[in-house]
């Protein structure tokens, strides 16, 4: 999964530097809201709102706002009431894309969707089409050149991961999303810089993209998706190298 896990980097990093617009923070304070509806405003009993605080936290939102959020999940202060279900289709190459959504108009999130897909070469397909390829994990990736292999594999295992994957330039270490927290508490703790920390879904299996026409392609799909105000997460099993990669960047 080197080049999808690149691909996440490379995004996340975008995100931060331009929070594209606040949609960042609008996509955060509405998981932070449904987590909260949906398991209660105490993190410590809610392991999705105590994901939901990390990842606000790692993007410096700020504590008022993620306040209000949870507050609004919890109805303590009026809010709105999204609704959350998945979409699932095919990109160019027939890569695998699973799109997750959070919306308070359902048909407006399906009539954007389905054009995003069709508007750059994809499909949008029937529900449990490709959902069965990818299981959801967490996913903590450094830069090799930043850590000391020996002691990322140590402190992994130690804290419950899974596996330490070598990604070309990357270690990515998985975890359950159980796990999740702890794993990344306990980089955190010895000081060890991370890309990226997220709970993902992982694809089982991958198809490669040799060809940079077809990979501008596959990005362009998932950009336009991620771009959509009802999208909080798009996933695919795109296995594009790094130097094409690059090349695109």
């Amino acid at each position: 999964m080197s080049g999808h896990s690149k691909w996440a980097t490379i995004r996340h990093k975008k995100g931060a530097a331009d929070a594209k617009r606040g949609k960042v923070f609008t996509k955060l304070i509405k998981e932070l809201m449904v987590a909260a509806r949906m398991g209660g405003g105490n993190p410590e009993g809610n392991p999705r709102l105590r994901a939901a605080l990390l990842a606000a936290k790692a993007e410096n939102m700020p504590k008022d706002n993620i306040d209000r959020a949870i507050k609004k999940g919890t109805g303590e202060l009026e809010g709105v009431n999204y609704e959350e279900f998945m979409y699932e289709g095919y990109g160019p190459a027939g890569v695998a894309v699973l799109v997750d959504i959070m919306t308070d108009n359902r048909n407006r999130a399906a009539s954007e969707v389905r054009h995003i897909f069709s508007r750059n070469n994809g499909n949008l397909g029937e529900a449990g089409c490709v959902a069965w390829m990818f299981n959801k994990k967490g996913s903590i990736v450094f830069d090799k050149n930043a850590v000391q292999e020996e002691e990322l594999l140590e402190l992994a295992l130690d804290a419950g991961a899974e596996d330490v994957k070598d990604q070309e330039d990357q270690f990515e270490v998985i975890s359950s999303p159980e796990d999740f927290s702890t794993v990344k508490s306990a980089f955190d703790e010895k000081g060890l810089r991370y890309e990226l920390a997220e709970i993902t879904m992982a694809p089982q299996t991958t198809v490669r993209i040799e060809e940079a026409k077809t990979a501008q392609q596959i990005l362009r799909l998932m950009d336009a998706l991620e771009d959509s105000d009802d999208v909080q997460h798009v996933y695919a099993n795109f296995d594009i190298p790094d130097n094409i990669l690059e090349s695109l960047e």
